[in-house]
């Protein structure tokens, strides 16, 4: 939602200023005049803190965009206008942002902008990657063609996406619920045996001990437990978003063990599906590499292609910064190069990104089937433990009260 600043008159004569907020200029005219305001001038207000709409997250959802986008060209090939297009996407669509954006850009298309530049106003919803495959397409007069290969890549971005979610989603779903188990056990459980264990006095095994001071513990300070964990995610979100540690934290969940080999094949299935696209719409070579330094989502790789970005624009090729480093094993190297001495470097990109896909989607399909019996069996030992240093002791003792 934007801000804008207005002067006007109300119906009884008197003067009026201030601020109201709407989707665009005519929005923000409309409900003035719905209140009873002759407006006289409107101008948007810069967004600042204490006026944006603060989001978390990415607005628009990428399942979403993906619907969108199909439509978008479901409609063109229809032989309907763009602005006609996006007047419709915009009542149907299930995403508020979306939707707002859409609005103003149908505003835009109407005082006759290209769609580019009507996107790349909304940074948000439309990744530099859209506004340049789109302004692409307007060049070379295959619009529809572009958005075409924009929907496709979205679509390959949201499946692979879904499957490292689900690969990471599980074991975290099984850890927590690992995790509410035993801290029910020690909070509610094991504290009602404390004083029976007190009253008869007996020696208690090391386990046992261990146990009933776990307890004891978990009782009186579980909310430092709490405040360490969103401790632990503030830090790590302002470390994210300093470029400096993120290279450092995405270095050290790519060399983790099993993990960090998904998402390293995840996000080279992206970078490679990101660029054969841009490729594929006669985005400058340049440019693209720029693009996907910012939506790669890994510093690791993003500065690596930083380097050959620079090395292209030295003269040298695009692969010699990849070579020496292990980010990038040699099926992506050499396919590229071969990419690079044939001319053929999007469709080369784009069999990297398919063989990638393939991997991280059978990756995941295989850590699901290990992680599930290898947390059960976890589960069961330390339930098992808790449970037998319980019991143990009160066998014992049943044993002294019957002799």
């Amino acid at each position: 939602m934007l801000q804008f600043r207005y002067e006007g008159r109300t119906r009884a004569g008197k003067r009026e200023k201030g601020t109201i907020k709407a989707i665009s200029v005519r929005d923000a005219m409309v409900k003035l005049r719905a209140k009873g305001v002759a407006v006289t001038s409107v101008k948007q207000v810069e967004v600042s803190f204490l006026n944006q709409d603060i989001t978390f997250g990415s607005p628009v959802k990428l399942q979403d965009m993906v619907i969108f986008l199909r439509q978008f060209c479901t409609l063109l090939q229809a032989g309907i206008s763009i602005v006609d297009s996006t007047k419709i996407l915009s009542n149907q669509t299930d995403s508020k942002a979306l939707r707002q954006a859409l609005i103003v850009v149908e505003e835009d298309l109407r005082e006759g902008k290209p769609l580019s530049e009507a996107s790349a106003k909304h940074s948000k919803i439309f990744p530099n990657m859209f506004v340049n495959m789109v302004q692409a397409g307007e060049i070379g007069g295959k619009l529809e063609e572009s958005l075409d290969r924009v929907a496709v890549y979205f679509e390959k971005q949201y499946h692979t996406r879904q499957k490292v979610k689900s690969a990471l989603a599980y074991p975290a779903i099984l850890g927590f619920i690992a995790v509410a188990v035993v801290t029910f056990l020690l909070v509610f459980v094991v504290p009602t045996f404390t004083n029976m264990f007190s009253s008869f006095g007996a020696k208690l095994p090391a386990i046992t001990q261990f146990v009933l001071s776990a307890s004891s513990w978990m009782g009186k300070y579980w909310w430092m437990i709490l405040l360490a964990g969103v401790i632990c995610q503030i830090i790590l979100i302002f470390l994210r978003r300093n470029t400096y540690s993120k290279y450092y934290l995405d270095y050290v969940t790519l060399r983790m063990p099993i993990l960090g080999k998904i998402i390293q094949k995840a996000a080279l299935a992206r970078m490679t599906r990101t660029l054969s696209s841009l490729f594929s719409s006669s985005v400058p070579i340049l440019n693209a590499l720029s693009i996907v330094e910012n939506i790669v989502e890994n510093e690791v790789i993003a500065r690596v292609l930083r380097e050959s970005r620079t090395s292209l624009e030295n003269g040298q090729p695009l692969t010699d910064p990849m070579r020496s480093h292990w980010v990038f094993p040699p099926l992506v190297t050499h396919m590229i190069a071969i990419g690079e001495q044939t001319g053929s470097l999007d469709l080369m990109l784009g069999k990297v990104a398919d063989f990638y896909e393939k991997e991280v989607e059978n990756a995941t399909d295989r850590l699901k089937s290990l992680v599930e019996p290898l947390m059960i069996l976890f589960l069961a030992v330390v339930v098992g433990t808790i449970v037998s240093s319980i019991m143990v002791p009160m066998f014992d003792i049943f044993n002294h009260v019957h002799q």
